[in-house]
């Protein structure tokens, strides 16, 4: 790929996706990032939107909303791989779950699109707890969630970003399956130990049922169905299989992976509230 073409984003103001854009902004790649809310608009739901936003794209990074666990995700995937590379689209690069089966049958698909291809497996982003649902409960004082004791290969966002965008610039990682993590694992309890030492206030992690999730996240205002779709996540991959590291991302970005620690000190300011 050249930058002289147009580079997609789906999901463009999501937590990988503005990164992705604005790294691909920074080298010089002309970008065209979409959401519900852009213009032209992209919605995985109305089949529509899909071909204003891929007129003059060579390549795609693919995030899909709300999750690859959901019936409709492969099949949506597939129809919308068929019409990218008919529109042109030379590289497809998705953003998966590590973990997930359900998430394998979107990675197929995409494998099989005709298409130069990645996958970039991840896990928990670091940025869950300061820019998404668990910000809230950072800023509480207490996370709870169903994930028992748990080690997780939590990862920054910021270095899947940065592989994404080798994947669509370069040739590096054509036809690679990517499982991104940090360098060690945490577990939940270990996670707010060290946001509590970054942020210098109390943070503690309470394990609970997954009745009990649902009903704490539909009260502090999230939906009942993103929050059974988490719920119903949290059983299937919160069981230990995600309970080891690679060191793909330095493979892929010639450095090592953030820690979860440097991360906490950069991110104190969000918890500073």
């Amino acid at each position: 790929m050249t930058s002289e073409t147009t580079t997609l984003v789906l999901g463009g103001t999501g937590k990988t996706g503005r990164r992705v854009t604005r790294l691909l902004t920074e080298r010089g790649v002309p970008v065209r990032p979409v959401s519900r809310a852009s213009e032209p608009r992209f919605d995985w739901a109305d089949e529509k939107t899909w071909e204003p936003v891929l007129d003059g794209a060579a390549a795609v990074y693919v995030t899909f909303y709300p999750d690859l666990v959901v019936p409709w995700a492969a099949p949506t995937i597939r129809a919308f791989c068929e019409q990218a590379v008919a529109s042109g689209v030379r590289r497809i690069v998705l953003l998966s779950g590590r973990g997930e089966p359900d998430a394998a049958v979107s990675e197929q698909v995409v494998r099989a699109s005709g298409a130069e291809w990645t996958v970039l497996r991840a896990s928990w982003f670091f940025q869950n707890f300061s820019e998404d649902f668990l910000l809230g409960p950072v800023l509480d004082g207490e996370i709870a969630l169903p994930a028992g004791e748990v080690a997780e290969p939590f990862v920054d966002a910021d270095d899947v970003a940065e592989v994404a965008v080798t994947a669509l610039t370069t040739d590096a990682l054509v036809g690679r399956t990517l499982e991104l993590t940090s360098p060690r694992l945490l577990t939940f309890a270990a996670a707010a130990a060290e946001i509590s030492s970054a942020a210098g206030r109390d943070v503690r992690y309470r394990p609970v049922s997954v009745g009990e999730f649902v009903r704490l996240a539909t009260a502090s205002g999230m939906s009942a169905d993103e929050a059974a779709m988490l719920a119903e996540l949290f059983t299937r991959v919160l069981d230990g299989r995600n309970s080891s590291i690679t060191d793909d991302v330095e493979r892929a970005l010639g450095r090592p992976a953030r820690d979860f620690a440097a991360y906490a000190r950069a991110a104190a300011e969000a918890w500073a509230r």
